[in-house]
């Protein structure tokens, strides 16, 4: 991969009523990316509220309270707007998929819970709700984060890990999505490790198999700018 950050396709029109951010699987970076979105709609002056409706893997304070660190970097990144008991409401200890963290704890986690916490409190604000793992993995006991997706109907950002396989795992995501008829609105291809193999240059390779707007992401770096200006022909 070349030394920038790129972005291939047409700039987004900013979706009003939100986005839900899917992975390729587990690990590729959805947090990071998901605080960078909404920090580039903060900068567009879009009132933003924001959802991971369930977290695991939290870790717990000196009191005994669970930590849940995804959702605090959301709290961060929309300036401390919410509460972390709004955007996440369900918050398990184990570092599994909700429903398995939840039967481990004694309890059943299912996609009506899941569709009620996504609830908007300022039915004008737009939507941003991250997922747990990849577009199927298990969410509650009666749903994937597809299913949570497909119930939001929100238009779907894909994040994929920018490794070796990475065209493999986004053209498999981007039929999942499509297989729900829900509208892509971005790939974005995120290098999550330091290091990246010499010539190896996925958006080039997807480009010839995939018509969606498709985003370069360096370790550590700025998210390319997704949204076109909405007050550039004010």
């Amino acid at each position: 991969m070349f030394g920038l950050s790129r972005y291939y396709g047409a700039m987004l029109t900013i979706d009003p009523r939100g986005y839900f951010i899917t992975g390729s699987d587990t690990g590729v970076g959805k947090t990071y990316i998901a605080c960078e979105i909404i920090r580039q709609l903060g900068e567009n002056n879009i009132e933003v509220e924001t959802r991971k409706p369930a977290e695991s893997g939290c870790g717990t304070n000196d009191k005994g309270e669970l930590l849940a660190a995804d959702a605090l970097a959301l709290k961060r990144a929309n300036n401390n707007r919410e509460t972390i008991e709004r955007i996440v409401a369900y918050r398990f200890r184990a570092a599994l998929a909700p429903q398995r963290a939840a039967r481990l704890e004694g309890g059943e986690l299912h996609l009506e819970q899941l569709l009620e916490a996504c609830r908007l409190d300022n039915a004008a604000a737009c939507l941003i709700v991250e997922g747990a793992g990849g577009f199927y993995s298990p969410l509650a006991q009666n749903g994937l984060n597809a299913d949570l997706a497909t119930a939001l109907q929100l238009a779907v950002i894909i994040v994929v890990e920018d490794r070796l396989g990475a065209v493999n795992q986004a053209l498999m995501s981007i039929q999942a999505v499509e297989h729900r008829q829900l509208r892509i609105a971005a790939l974005i291809l995120n290098q999550v490790k330091p290091e990246s193999i010499a010539d190896m240059d996925n958006a080039i390779d997807l480009r010839d198999h995939c018509d969606y707007p498709i985003v370069c992401c360096l370790h550590g770096g700025a998210l390319p700018n997704l949204f076109e200006d909405r007050h550039a022909n004010l």
